[in-house]
């Protein structure tokens, strides 16, 4: 793909200016059709070959959707290369990060070289992060040794160049706890697209971790999951972030086990971006929104409070300008 001067999409008010108000003399009813949260997406794999014919028109409906900001997550050394080449071609827009996802530690064990061009690409101004790295025990992509081995040595790196370090954990919190603990001085830590239960959570707040959700809350259908977690306050709004992990994950609002008052919470602004763009086979950025509505609504804070709180976290925790 060709470097391209992209258009900046016009900037839509939190709440309606009061001219549009007195010409459309819209009632109440009405105007949240045309409010729009400010959210910052910490996880799209936009790198991913779903996106390759219409690229330009995911971002862009990302950024009317009210996506200021996406990282794109590199999850191999060819992968974290081109979320690099993004960032590069929609400066300010796209930030990248360089990892090995759990089920591609084999790759560096097997090719030890190619571990020199993830640090070289790790280095690069616009990578903001180390990751996803950590261990996964749900499926066997790589053996627990070369996925522990290859851990390590991201978090070796992410110490080095002082930068966040994301973390892909299923079932295998004692372990991957195990690993962190006999570090010092690590930066801090995002636990992304958090899938696990409340009293794990704990074990990561407990460590000021940072913990990341995504529309996986429409799937969780636990009484001690990421539900109960947003329920009974465990999490607090500045641990908190967001992120689409488009294509995958799509929030399915209309699942039979969200309750109705999370439903009825989702804007139809939001439903019309989620709804037209995104699917079950490819979601999309601009689907964003929604799950910050849905998480709003499941902690009994407003979604702009929950939105602020996310995007100045993000801000913080990556030093997006």
């Amino acid at each position: 793909m060709e470097k391209q001067q992209q258009q900046t999409a016009p900037e839509v008010a939190a709440t309606p200016a009061p001219l549009l108000e007195e010409q459309l003399d819209m009632d109440d009813s009405m105007k949240h059709c045309f409010e729009n949260l400010i959210v910052i997406d910490v996880g799209a794999n936009l790198t991913n070959k779903k996106y390759s014919r219409d690229l330009d028109s995911v971002v862009q409906r990302a950024r009317d959707a009210g996506i200021q900001k996406l990282m794109v997550h590199g999850t191999s050394v060819k992968s974290s290369k081109e979320a690099l080449r993004l960032s590069r071609i929609y400066p300010d827009i796209i930030y990248s990060t360089a990892g090995i996802h759990p089920h591609d530690s084999k790759s560096i064990v097997e090719e030890p070289s190619t571990w020199f061009d993830l640090e070289h690409i790790a280095q690069a101004q616009e990578c903001v992060a180390v990751g996803p790295c950590g261990l996964d025990y749900q499926r066997d992509f790589s053996e627990p040794d070369a996925q522990k081995q290859i851990f390590a040595k991201q978090l070796h790196l992410a110490i080095r160049l002082n930068k966040p370090v994301l973390i892909h954990e299923r079932s295998a919190q004692k372990d991957l706890l195990e690993i962190l603990d006999k570090f010092e001085n690590l930066p801090p830590v995002i636990i992304r697209g958090f899938m696990g239960t409340a009293e794990e959570a704990l074990k990561y707040l407990d460590r000021r971790f940072y913990i990341s959700l995504t529309g996986y809350l429409c799937k969780d259908k636990s009484d001690t999951g990421v539900r109960r977690l947003l329920e009974n306050g465990t999490l607090p709004l500045d641990r908190l972030l967001v992120e689409t992990d488009a294509p995958f994950m799509y929030p399915n609002t209309r699942a039979s086990k969200l309750p109705q008052h999370v439903k009825t919470a989702i804007t139809e602004r939001s439903l019309l971006y989620l709804h037209r763009y995104c699917t079950f086979q490819r979601n999309e950025p601009c689907s964003l929104p929604a799950i910050v509505e849905m998480i709003a609504a499941f902690m009994k804070k407003t979604p702009d409070e929950v939105a602020l709180a996310t995007a100045f976290n993000a801000l913080k925790l990556f030093g997006l300008s």
